[in-house]
């Protein structure tokens, strides 16, 4: 029969807290990664809205969509890409650039695909 040990279950103890807190760490991290602020969520929210009759209903589509492609991209790819799309809008040279990149294309392409898999899901 063996005897109580102390230090092995304290030992045993710090090891799962460790393993627990890390694991909580770094779903956290992966939360914070799909945190959008606010103000570009009801600027999504509303611009949606405008395009689809200012109705409560819109709303609730609206919502779902911006919440769609909330979990389907982090908030600095979605800044990324609607930085690249204004940019596009450019005439001069630098719009030319965004343009014409296959980066720059890929980027929207795939923000693209996922609003329309939104609106096949929320509308």
């Amino acid at each position: 029969m063996k005897t109580f040990q102390p230090r092995q279950y304290l030992s045993a103890v710090v090891l799962a807290l460790a393993v627990l807190l890390t694991t909580a760490a770094n779903a956290d991290d992966e939360m914070k990664k799909h945190e959008y602020p606010t103000a570009v969520i009801a600027d999504y929210v509303l611009g949606c809205m405008a395009a689809n009759g200012n109705s409560y209903e819109a709303l609730h589509q609206c919502s779902c969509s911006i919440d769609f492609i909330r979990e389907r991209l982090t908030f600095a790819e979605y800044e990324q890409t609607q930085t690249v799309m204004q940019v596009q809008l450019d005439r001069g040279q630098r719009g030319m650039f965004y343009r014409d990149s296959n980066w720059a294309k890929s980027r929207v392409e795939a923000l693209q695909k996922i609003q329309a898999e939104s609106t096949l899901r929320c509308f």
